[in-house]
């Protein structure tokens, strides 16, 4: 159980959704501390400077009270009360406690009714710095006097005579707005921050499913490759973006499968049709012939047959291993340049007796000069071969073939064409296929496997050309192209 947990918790969607909302989330603390810090200083500052003044203007109005308050005739006590009065309502007022010491720190008068009866004396580094600077400002408690900081400002009070102090003034912050602004901006701060994090933790998942259910999708329809299904596709998500080109391209994939296992199927299918003839053939008449079914003055003649039927046996297997040869060639790697006008007239030469034989007539439109083309010469001139043998083949006695080459545009352009029975349209395009043969080849063609214009089709397209064919009117046109030098 603790390894399924896991390992569900280790997918793409959950890492994702991890990592926008860390990054959110530190984006956010980021974003609080830097605010925090800037907000707390300036509020800081700007309480700083307002206590300060409060505690001047208050030390301004003690001095007085600083000089002559502490000794005890009628006209000091009745100046202590007056200015006690007036602290206090300066306090109120300004909503800040404040206590008047001596420079040594001891509290004279407090308008903190809580000291009242206490004898107070104010940090001495405090009271020090007070004097050193004029002035001072922090969070302290006092020296335990407090239960919590306050903030605290403390002021020199100087004689208006000598301009020396004669006093410290303290202002006791008896609010708390930093306080009270800290604790509202923190719960600010995670209010939006929660909500922020909702609103990516939403939009994560959504983006992220949309992203991930296809690669699920994808990932299902392997496995249905991977058991022989190939029909199942990729759905149109209607994006436009890499999930949608990664889709058309597993859909690309798909059909190239699907095609490469039909082709493969007819390909078992047509080797099984073509090696079941001869072999079939070759058994039968050799039973015959154990058995005496077959007259002993007819077994000269059987045996031709099973002659005949076993070399093109040797014949079909000998070009399938040529094919399974050119199909892992690369001519253009290894090529060279050769002459095109040469191999034509070679491959000329070793087709005269069978163009002899059918009483052809040959329109040869070969120039005198060489026309170099990139390529291997053995595999073209193949092609020439095949294509001028498939052309006598099924030419009508008598008629003309033509065999040509002509440059254009760079290129060599190689014509082979016949005159007999027009192909049909439909028939066209399966000429090239392996094992085709046309009803007319099955009768009367017994030694033609049906893989000819097929390896035609796999050197030219090993070359990176295409071979085009054309038929009308009984005339019918075999043509490709090689890069010229």
């Amino acid at each position: 159980m603790r390894k399924k947990l896991r390992k569900r918790f280790e997918g793409l969607y959950w890492r994702q959704l991890m990592v926008t909302v860390g990054m959110v989330s530190l984006t956010l603390l980021l974003l609080g501390a830097s605010f925090f810090s800037l907000s707390y200083n300036y509020a800081w500052n700007r309480e700083s400077d307002e206590i300060e003044a409060k505690a001047r203007v208050m030390g301004q109005l003690s001095v007085s009270y600083l000089e002559s308050g502490r000794f005890l005739d009628a006209d000091s006590l009745q100046n202590a009360s007056d200015f006690q009065k007036l602290a206090s309502f300066g306090a109120s007022v300004s909503d800040v406690d404040f206590m008047i010491c001596d420079t040594q720190g001891h509290v004279l008068l407090s308008t903190d009714e809580s000291l009242a009866g206490k004898v107070v004396t104010m940090p001495e580094d405090m009271t020090r710095e007070i004097l050193e600077k004029g002035s001072c400002s922090r969070r302290d408690d006092l020296d335990g006097l407090y239960e919590n900081k306050r903030f605290v400002v403390g002021v020199t009070a100087l004689s208006t005579s000598e301009a020396q102090p004669v006093g410290v003034v303290y202002a006791v912050s008896s609010t708390t707005s930093l306080d009270a602004m800290w604790q509202g901006f923190v719960g600010l701060f995670f209010m939006t921050g929660l909500v922020v994090l909702m609103i990516s933790f939403m939009a994560s998942s959504v983006t992220t499913m949309r992203q991930i259910q296809p690669i699920r999708d994808m990932a299902q329809a392997t496995r249905r490759y991977a058991e022989g299904d190939f029909d199942i596709r990729m759905k149109d998500y209607g994006r436009d973006d890499e999930i949608s080109e990664l889709a058309a391209s597993f859909n690309n994939m798909a059909d190239s499968l699907q095609q490469t296992e039909r082709q493969r199927r007819e390909f078992i299918a047509n080797i099984s049709h073509e090696l079941k003839t001869p072999m079939t053939t070759i058994a039968g008449y050799t039973d015959g012939i154990l058995d005496g079914t077959i007259p002993p003055e007819s077994e000269r003649q059987y045996l031709q047959i099973i002659s005949d039927e076993s070399r093109r046996l040797s014949r079909l297997v000998r070009r399938m291993l040529d094919v399974s040869q050119l199909q892992a060639m690369d001519p253009l790697r290894n090529g060279s340049h050769f002459d095109i006008c040469e191999s034509m007239r070679r491959v000329l030469i070793s087709m005269e007796k069978k163009i002899n034989d059918r009483h052809l007539d040959v329109d040869a439109d070969i120039p005198e000069e060489p026309i170099l083309v990139l390529g291997d010469n053995d595999m073209i001139t193949q092609v020439i071969y095949n294509l001028l043998e498939n052309a006598a083949k099924f030419a009508t006695h008598g008629s003309t073939l033509y065999l040509g080459v002509a440059a254009i545009d760079g290129k060599a352009r190689v014509t082979v064409r016949n005159v007999g029975e027009t192909i049909s349209p439909e028939e066209l395009p399966l000429l090239f296929e392996r094992f085709h043969k046309s009803d007319k080849s099955r009768s009367e063609d017994k030694d033609g496997v049906g893989l000819g214009l097929y390896i035609v089709k796999t050197i030219l397209e090993q070359h990176k050309e295409k071979i085009y064919v054309t038929s009308e009117n009984g005339v019918t046109t075999f043509s490709f192209s090689l890069r010229m030098e």
